[in-house]
């Protein structure tokens, strides 16, 4: 397993990114506009892990902007813990054998969520390629939210 990012929903990304790099200092790594899902993803890291972060080699900030207005109360800003592992389905398989509820099954063979016992949502991606497609995951419906 290996750590990722953490996520964290920005309601105002020019705002943010003037304190993330500007005043704390983190850097730019890449960002993602994704129009379809009316969207920005910026990743950022701290100036010594550039190099690193940018072969994913080391953990980022994951800042997530979503272009329709939307209110964070409650802490719903903060997004979610991610993790890369080397078999998404044995890990689901597993966690879900020791009584995990699998929030969003890996039915793409990549992405799958959890909660942790405090409600912490927990991002797992499959390293490398995205596997097969495989049941019992491909039928498995969305459980909660995450």
């Amino acid at each position: 397993m290996k750590y990722l990012h953490t996520m964290v929903r920005v309601a105002d990304l020019d705002a943010s990114l003037d304190f993330y790099c500007e005043k704390l200092g983190l850097v730019e790594v890449s960002r993602n506009e994704n129009p379809g899902g009316r969207f920005t993803l910026v990743f950022l890291c701290a100036p010594g892990d550039r190099e690193a972060a940018a072969e994913r080699k080391a953990p980022t900030v994951e800042l997530t902007y979503n272009w329709d207005a939307e209110d964070y109360g409650g802490g719903r800003n903060f997004g979610h813990l991610a993790y890369a592992v080397d078999d998404i389905y044995e890990t689901c398989q597993r966690l879900a054998d020791g009584g995990v509820t699998i929030n969003r099954p890996p039915r793409d063979g990549r992405m799958a969520f959890i909660r942790s016992p405090d409600g912490i949502s927990i991002e797992l991606l499959q390293a490398g390629p995205a596997k097969a497609p495989a049941e019992p995951w491909t039928s498995m419906q969305n459980v909660g939210a995450w």
